[in-house]
């Protein structure tokens, strides 16, 4: 099965590695987002981040991770076939029609948890947690997308990865350090830089760069030290950047409109040592999930608009290498990959 499968009824937009459209599954009727992701060179093989997301989502059954429908070679490149989400969560805070309650606040942190809880008992990082990547479904119900950056991560340290991943405004200290060894700690921190955004309508800490994401960290957490962050000074950029010695900022003044409850869990979460963040699994237990108000049912969760404005067309890629080889390259590399690298 192929393109000819579906019948696509409108764009979507950009990924992060290609066009994004909207398509009816010709024989089920079911509506699906279909990413097509290209292949400029078949010399340089399949694009990396593009095949560790085809091998996590195939692997990851949740109701709260975003499922992969089907894969198939297509003219230039190759198509993923997603369930179709209506928005994400990025338009839901920002909709300043309908603020969200702490109902529903709380109703998201469940669902956000609940599905970085099953990435990380798999010892899967997804490495790019922020709004625009947790979509929302008809029924209102929050998922994990675009595991393009994920890893399988261990426990013992010894294999680095790259330190540019993570969207800047929510990109844990020890990245902005330059760190090669981290674990999934710099989901938890960008998990608490998502509830405070919901709790206060803004971003936490809105960087303009990633020098200045740094500095807007530290004015808030404070300057750390090997006393609050063992291993700080042996972070490969520590020595490169230096700030103004600056005192915390109680996070209640960051986020004034948060209750004590929330305030707690947020702060265990904006920990700069990340073995001291608070695990996924830990923080569903925390007593926030237990005190009035409780967290909103699906029934009473905002959805999405069906209809949206359609974005710009773009020019359609191009590519200088036969066709009919992709088949095979896509065969191989589902075969061989894992999702380690």
């Amino acid at each position: 099965m192929g393109m000819e499968a579906y019948t696509v009824v409108g764009r979507i937009g950009e990924g992060a590695h290609g066009v994004v459209v909207r398509a009816r599954h010709n024989l089920t009727g079911q509506m699906v987002a279909l990413k097509k992701i290209p292949l400029r060179r078949l010399d340089q093989g399949m694009p990396t981040t593009a095949l560790r997301e085809i091998k996590a989502l195939q692997e990851i059954d949740s109701k709260h991770v975003v499922r992969l429908l089907d894969v198939f070679a297509e003219g230039a490149g190759f198509v993923l076939a997603v369930e179709l989400m209506l928005g994400d969560l990025g338009e839901m805070i920002r909709d300043a029609t309908r603020p969200l309650t702490s109902a529903q606040v709380k109703a998201y942190m469940t669902m956000l948890l609940s599905g970085v809880a099953f990435l990380h008992e798999r010892n899967i990082m997804h490495r790019d947690l922020k709004p625009a990547n947790l979509l929302i479904s008809e029924t209102g119900q929050l998922k994990i997308a675009d595991l393009g950056l994920c890893r399988v991560f261990t426990k013992d340290g010894k294999r680095p990865y790259s330190h540019q991943v993570a969207t800047r405004w929510y990109r844990a200290p020890e990245l902005l350090y330059g760190a090669r060894h981290y674990d999934e700690g710099v989901d938890l921190w960008a998990v608490g830089c998502i509830f405070g955004e919901m709790l206060n309508n803004s971003p936490v800490f809105p960087g303009e760069s990633d020098i200045d994401q740094l500095c807007v960290v530290l004015q808030i957490l404070g300057t750390p030290s090997e006393a609050t962050w063992p291993g700080l000074s042996d972070l490969p950029d520590y020595k490169k950047i230096t700030f103004p010695e600056s005192k915390p900022i109680p996070l209640e003044q960051v986020l004034p409109d948060a209750p004590p409850d929330a305030m707690d869990l947020v702060k265990k979460f904006l920990i700069y040592s990340s073995s001291k963040r608070i695990s996924a699994r830990k923080a569903l237990l925390h007593q926030y999930f237990f005190t009035a108000p409780v967290a909103a049912p699906l029934s009473q969760m905002p959805v999405p608009p069906l209809e949206k404005q359609q974005p710009p067309a773009t020019n359609d890629y191009v590519t200088d290498f036969p066709l009919h080889q992709i088949t095979d390259v896509i065969h191989d590399y589902l075969h061989s990959l894992y999702v380690k690298g």
